[in-house]
């Protein structure tokens, strides 16, 4: 089959054109025909650090995490599926897990869910892994209907999911964006935009919650960015953040009594543990698209197989709007 690998790690030209043996099916497992994978920020830091990462593996590298397609095959000792039938998920592309840069994956029949029916194989690609880790951290924190829920980086990948997510839940909705680009497609998405360049966190929680804070802070941004999460919190809240990786003094997370969230969704595949999880969370996750509370946000380029470098490219730049997908 065709595929784009990586034979040394670094660059975005570090992909070159392969043709690889197609995949064997195996018990409770799935063969799919790629239609179409996204790229997500972790694959990016794959790419570029290779085993500076320890979740990278060993070059050459078949990347790529997310896919959407069709199955061909079905393993031993599953049951839930049929040929023919069109599945999504996050599946593979680090450790030794093979990707999705690529014509076919075979993937554990508990990392993907049926697709949902009302969106195309490009928009179904782009959900997975933005798409576990938002309904994680949500889950994680709690959200209830009537919550005030602050989400930073709105326009992002996990961040524009997340906030369609919480007002899918019935939360009252308020998300940092950075420009009007960004500021207008969080509105669009149905959350109350905050500019967090010229607003402060002290201004924005005293207007939109007379000073009490946000129930759930979701933080997308991470890093540096935690100390503002924990500055928007209400007594007692809840703060769940994608990018932990950083020191940072908790003592204003400590007299506020705040709970934390560490989401890192990428722990089923790595470890093997719970996968099933992620099965449960895809196949609600369709059903939530289906019903129209959650639609995923796909940049307008496009970008064939062969041409992986330049979609790497921009999702490093900073200027896609929504994910950046392949088709394949």
């Amino acid at each position: 089959m065709k595929a784009m690998i990586v034979n040394q790690y670094g660059s975005v030209d570090a992909f070159a054109a392969a043709d690889i043996p197609k995949p064997s099916i195996k018990d409770g497992h799935i063969l799919v025909k790629i239609a179409a994978t996204s790229i997500n920020t972790v694959d990016t830091m794959i790419r570029q650090m290779g085993a500076d990462l320890p979740l990278s593996p060993a070059a050459p590298a078949l990347l790529g995490m997310d896919f959407a397609g069709t199955i061909e095959e079905i393993g031993e000792g599953v049951t839930d599926y049929n040929v023919g039938d069109e599945v999504y998920g996050c599946a593979g592309g680090l450790a030794d897990l093979p990707g999705t840069l690529a014509e076919y994956i075979v993937a554990d029949a508990n990392l993907l869910a049926l697709k949902p029916k009302n969106i195309s194989m490009k928009e179904a690609a782009a959900l997975p892994l933005v798409g576990i880790t938002a309904y994680e951290g949500l889950q994680r924190a709690g959200i209830s209907a009537g919550q005030n829920v602050l989400v930073h980086g709105g326009s992002g990948g996990v961040g524009h999911v997340a906030l369609q997510l919480a007002k899918h839940y019935g939360a009252n909705v308020f998300s940092t964006g950075g420009g009007d680009t960004q500021l207008s497609l969080i509105e669009s998405l149905g959350a109350s935009p905050i500019n967090y360049k010229t607003e402060t966190v002290e201004s924005y929680v005293q207007k939109h919650t007379d000073g009490a804070g946000f129930d759930i802070v979701f933080d997308s941004v991470g890093g540096a960015n935690m100390t503002n999460s924990f500055e928007a919190a209400a007594l007692n809240g809840q703060v769940a953040t994608t990018v932990a990786m950083t020191e940072l003094d908790l003592t204003t997370a400590h007299f506020k009594g705040l709970s934390l969230h560490v989401v890192f969704m990428l722990i089923p595949m790595l470890h093997n543990y719970r996968r099933e999880a992620h099965a449960r969370i895809l196949s609600d996750l369709s059903k939530i698209v289906e019903a129209g509370g959650v639609k995923p946000v796909v940049d307008d380029s496009a970008f064939t197989l062969s041409e992986v470098s330049k979609a790497h490219a921009l999702l490093e730049s900073g200027k896609a709007l929504g994910k950046v997908v392949v088709t394949v």
